[in-house]
């Protein structure tokens, strides 16, 4: 694979590590970093001219802003180094809910990000389930929207008790929830969301027959929970058994004190199972249990597991909560830089 360059940048270098493990290739150093004044700093390390490079740079908290102008840098940097095809692998698109003019004066975020990364030298973009599929469109290269619903409805099979009911926590996940639906062959049913304001969900009723089911809430993302927990609450109240939530991105996003994931005051004597992958998430997810009168280890028990392993827990019903962490900020370093007293210092060539 000496045509096969993979580089990362700040936002998941553990993604990107994972995906060079796989492939059985090695990691192309990156220098990414900050100069004092705050402006970001890129440089590939390594001669990429002529090769097929993809940049593995989600845009994802807690930082979307820097991971995303950092991806553009690194595709710039390629771009003038010569590459010869650089794909964009970004697993979390962010700004893709303001896919649309919601007031008179509003932009539309979602189609400038897009510009954003065709021209700074993108030439393929890869992605996991769009919010919208209409994004695509935004771009002026060619997109490939993959759907993680393959992988989740393998455990799903599994873990499905009872008469199911697929469920979209909104309208605009009908789409999404009826793919489920077909491939299960289980009947379909929408909550009415009315959302007073961003990152708030008030859900009014149901509608389909959710009533002695098993509901599968079906979305593409849990960012404060709001959503998912009112659609819950909306489904038991209407005689649902059991509630099931499938999502594929675990944002995760800690808002205020207090106004965090609601039901978390329900997990005390629980145990919450979730990856090791990302950077710190143990940090993550301490400090939402302790923001909700949770302690660590007395209250509640965390527990690490390796993919697969989780994978193989949810399917035989051993868990009663699980968590994916949010990706802190990591930088990368090149071979010939180290760290000294939490500096990044460059190293003279031999």
């Amino acid at each position: 694979m000496n045509d096969l360059k993979i580089v990362t940048g700040s936002a998941n270098p553990d993604l990107a590590v994972a995906i060079c493990n796989h492939l059985g290739c090695q990691l192309t150093p990156t220098l990414a970093t900050t100069f004092s004044d705050g402006e970001l700093r890129v440089e590939i390390g390594a001669n990429v001219r002529g090769d097929d490079v993809f940049v593995v740079q989600p845009t994802c908290p807690p930082d979307v802003n820097r991971n995303l102008i950092q991806l553009c840098l690194m595709c710039d940097a390629l771009k003038r180094a010569s590459a010869g095809r650089i794909t964009a692998v970004v697993p979390y698109y962010g700004y893709a809910r303001q896919d649309r003019k919601v007031s008179p004066r509003a932009p539309i975020s979602a189609k400038m990000v897009a510009d954003f990364i065709s021209c700074s030298g993108a030439g393929r973009v890869v992605t996991i389930d769009l919010h919208a599929g209409q994004i695509q469109g935004f771009f002026n290269c060619p997109v490939d929207n993959l759907f993680a619903g393959p992988v989740l409805l393998e455990s799903l099979r599994k873990a499905i008790e009872g008469d199911p009911v697929i469920v979209s926590p909104d309208a605009g996940g009908v789409e999404r929830a009826r793919a489920y639906a077909k491939r299960l062959g289980a009947p379909l049913a929408i909550v009415d969301k009315r959302r007073d304001k961003p990152n708030q969900a008030q859900a009014m009723h149901v509608i389909g027959d959710v009533a002695g089911k098993t509901a599968i809430i079906v979305d593409d993302m849990i960012d404060t929970a709001g959503t998912l927990c009112a659609a819950a609450d909306v489904l038991m109240e209407n005689g649902a058994v059991k509630i099931i939530a499938i999502n594929t991105m675990g944002v995760l996003h800690i808002l205020e004190k207090g106004d965090t994931i609601k039901s978390i005051a329900d997990l005390e004597g629980k145990t919450i199972y979730a990856t090791g992958q990302g950077a710190n998430p143990e940090y993550v997810l301490n400090y939402i249990l302790r923001e909700n009168g949770l302690e660590p280890g007395e209250d509640v028990t965390i527990e690490y597991l390796a993919s697969e392993e989780l994978t193989t827990k949810m399917a035989a019903g051993e868990i009663d909560v699980c968590m994916l962490p949010v990706p802190a900020a990591t930088t990368v370093l090149m071979k010939n830089e180290e760290v000294r007293d939490g500096r990044r210092i460059r190293k003279h060539f031999a």
